[in-house]
């Protein structure tokens, strides 16, 4: 009788792959053993050569580093274009006289440098004491009707990017053209040892300022402009 035939073995291919990770020089003297593997073509059916596979291989890193590479520069260069659009706004806003001129030096710089279609700057009523003549737009008093819109809008938080509807846009920035459908705004809280107001950034398209975006731009005008209303006036 007969034995039954062994069961024919196979390797695993995971102790192929560590076996041939501890002997790199396995190929070494073994050339045309290279030369007639085949693999899997990545895009396409059917096989290729393991040494064009390691060529397309390359390729394909090459063409991702260069990518990559790519976006790094472009990322600088948005932020050396960033730097220097800050950098400008700064020097025009130190130079402020006034409140006044304060406001309308912030309002042409957004619009001219970050394409800010409109702002509205709301100080309390006592940082107006002892001017000359009433607050001119965008610099506007607060109120109670705008305290309560504008506590609102921040919901608690110090920053905040949100929608404005029509009625808010109307009530929050009357010395601008209201939009016919909501629009969006990004808005912080003004204080430097004491409440100083509220800076409000606006735009009628609904996706300038959604609720996701990083208020960080806004914070940090907001805590410039402070510090600067501040010198301008009885508490300096």
């Amino acid at each position: 009788m007969s034995s039954a035939p062994e069961p024919r073995k196979t390797l695993d291919p995971d102790q192929v792959a560590f076996w041939l990770a501890r002997h790199p020089d396995f190929f070494i003297g073994r050339e045309g053993l290279l030369q007639q593997l085949k693999v899997p073509h990545p895009d396409t059916q059917g096989a290729i050569s393991l040494l064009e596979r390691l060529v397309l291989d390359l390729r394909r890193r090459a063409e991702h580093a260069e990518s990559r590479l790519e976006h790094l520069l472009e990322t600088a260069r948005h932020n050396e274009t960033q730097y220097r659009r800050l950098r400008e706004t700064l020097l025009a806003l130190v130079e402020a006289e006034d409140r006044d001129t304060l406001a309308q030096a912030l309002a042409t710089q957004l619009s001219e440098r970050f394409a800010t279609p409109a702002m509205a700057l709301w100080c309390p009523a006592e940082l107006s004491d002892n001017e000359p003549a009433p607050p001119q737009p965008p610099r506007q008093v607060l109120d109670q009707h705008a305290t309560k819109r504008l506590t609102a809008l921040l919901d608690g938080r110090t920053s905040r990017c949100a929608k404005l509807s029509v009625s808010d846009w109307k009530c929050l920035l009357p010395h601008t053209k209201p939009p016919r459908k909501a629009g969006s705004c990004a808005i912080t809280r003004l204080s430097a040892g004491q409440p100083l107001g509220y800076l409000l950034l606006a735009s009628p398209d609904p996706a300038s300022y959604c609720a996701s975006m990083d208020t960080l731009f806004t914070e940090y005008l907001g805590d410039v402009m402070a510090r600067l209303l501040t010198r301008l006036g009885p508490y300096a």
